[in-house]
């Protein structure tokens, strides 16, 4: 990468820094884990749910984000059903949350944990609602940046620390073939912002975020199901974003899928879900922004785990 254009991203590192705004990561397939935008979805199937996921970001890009996840959630006192796709039962779910974003100097770590409780509203829709809690760790590795200011409290290399309390609420209503789902995160800003007394580290203080979320699953026939989507996301003051997505499931176990992200990318997905235990997903953004005249696109892999499926269920009941 040429010293002009890394010295443009050293620019825009430090307005981050500076700038009341602390984006969340990234995610091309939220559609297939979106406990990840909404805890009202913890513990909604019947089986303990595991999700790992590694994205990088604008492949050949000096800096880029590279991300990681690790979630996991499970139903709580939930009675066994009677057959493999029926009317949901009232009950509670617990999870929790890891992942880590590196973006050139900066690092994001989080860790929260989440509750929700599922009541059903008829006998094909229900509804829950869900709240997690968690910190959130925002590092600046100064050996990585240049400065003009002699005076910047960065100045003199090493590693500053900021933590922050998260804060996220959400409610989902949902049924076989329909999803929709509100959510709030980084509600606190930087209410619970901490530091020890005096100090000089600079502060990188949490922008709320609101997304909005709907799914139709509609089948022409027996083996295939079609499921738009749809994913709004706001955080002022930067601009609204919006995923349009469809996937296309065969006999539901293996899909391929196509998603536009506004003035950013388009994206192709592909998955399968190999067993009740194991399902694995990969999707590759073509980047439509000017990024692309240095970029290779972004890949990201979704590995899933359904432990204590005891129904043998291979495709998600609830999740479209």
């Amino acid at each position: 990468m040429n010293k002009s254009l890394l010295f443009l991203l050293v620019i825009l590192f430090a307005l981050a820094i500076e700038a009341k705004a602390q984006q969340r990561p990234q995610y091309s397939q939220y559609m297939v884990n979106n406990y990840l935008l909404n805890p009202a979805i913890t513990g909604i199937e019947d089986y303990a749910d595991i999700r790992i996921s590694h994205r990088r970001q604008w492949v050949g890009l000096d800096g880029a984000p590279v991300t990681s996840y690790v979630t996991a959630h499970t139903p709580l006192n939930k009675g066994a059903a009677s057959t493999k796709y029926t009317r949901a039962l009232a009950h509670h779910g617990v999870g929790v949350a890891f992942h880590t974003d590196k973006t050139g100097p900066l690092r994001r770590t989080g860790i929260s944990g989440s509750y929700a409780y599922h009541l059903p509203l008829t006998r094909s829709i229900n509804a829950s609602a869900g709240a997690a809690v968690g910190l959130i760790r925002n590092s600046i590795n100064a050996s990585e940046l240049e400065f003009t200011n002699p005076n910047d409290p960065l100045i003199g290399g090493g590693s500053f620390n900021n933590n922050v309390i998260d804060l996220s609420l959400g409610l989902w209503i949902y049924s076989e073939s329909f999803s929709l789902g509100v959510a709030g995160a980084q509600l606190l800003e930087d209410v619970g912002s901490f530091q020890p007394e005096g100090s000089r580290n600079p502060t990188l203080d949490l922008q709320r975020h609101y997304f909005i979320t709907g799914a139709y699953r509609f089948s022409p026939t027996d083996r295939l199901d079609v499921v738009p989507s749809v994913m709004v996301k706001m955080a002022s003051p930067s601009p609204v974003s919006v995923d349009a997505n469809v996937r296309v499931l065969y006999n539901r176990q293996f899909w391929a899928g196509a998603s536009y992200r506004h003035e950013d990318a388009l994206v192709a997905m592909v998955g399968v879900y190999i067993s009740p235990l194991l399902d694995v997903s990969y999707s590759y953004d073509v980047t439509s922004s000017n990024l692309n005249q240095v970029s290779a696109g972004t890949h990201e892999v979704v590995v899933g785990f359904k432990l204590f499926n005891n129904r043998r269920i291979i495709c998600p009941q609830w999740i479209w």
